[in-house]
């Protein structure tokens, strides 16, 4: 009777420990993600070193669990680590400024994000994708920025054609560009937020 009350009690005490474990790890996860969104910074220099594809597909992967409207999951993501293609949408993104520079800063990585125009929440949906790759990037100590005129971008013949040859069929419309890359120089540090960002109503 005594070894088994000795051995209920040492079962109870390691389950407490686990439990307790658990807990721990669980308010490291929460501490680590609010430092992740609080310390993100767009960033507009990259060196051309690309990062390696298990962690670009793990950045795609938390923009594929952004929220969508009613579970739709109206976005797409076309990752594009081959170079030549990313110049071809450097100079197209470029080109919708009339300019030509390289409106990529020199990231290797593009992922772009489009959306399903049939979908009417598709602007917030393709943008929720947006920003968990922006911080999913940052979670992986790579920097990021969007980059606008996606839209424009795949509203050309080019963009169209490009879509049809990577066969993806559908009304989709160009939300943004996430791009992404080693931060090359000093991380960027955060400007003063401006005052009244949050009205409380309590």
């Amino acid at each position: 009777m005594i070894l088994c009350a000795a051995m209920m009690m040492c079962i109870s005490c390691q389950q407490k420990v686990a439990e307790s474990t658990e807990a721990v790890d669980q308010e490291n996860v929460k501490n680590t993600t609010m430092e992740d969104l609080l310390t993100r910074r767009s960033v507009r220099s990259y060196t051309d070193s690309v990062p390696p594809m298990e962690v670009i597909e793990e950045i795609c992967k938390a923009g594929t669990y952004a929220p969508t409207g009613m579970n739709r999951q109206s976005p797409i993501i076309i990752a594009v680590t081959n170079k030549e293609m990313r110049d071809r949408l450097s100079k197209m993104n470029a080109a919708v400024m009339g300019a030509d520079n390289d409106p990529f800063y020199g990231a290797p990585v593009v992922l772009v994000v489009l959306a399903d125009k049939n979908v009417h929440t598709y602007v917030e949906d393709g943008s929720l994708v947006m920003g968990n790759l922006m911080n999913a990037a940052h979670a992986k100590g790579l920097g990021s920025c969007w980059i606008h005129r996606a839209k424009e971008m795949f509203e050309t013949e080019e963009g169209k054609q490009i879509l049809k040859d990577l066969g993806i069929e559908g009304d989709y419309v160009g939300v943004g560009n996430c791009i992404l890359g080693y931060t090359a120089g000093d991380y960027p540090e955060a400007k003063p937020r401006k005052e009244n960002w949050v009205y409380w109503v309590k």
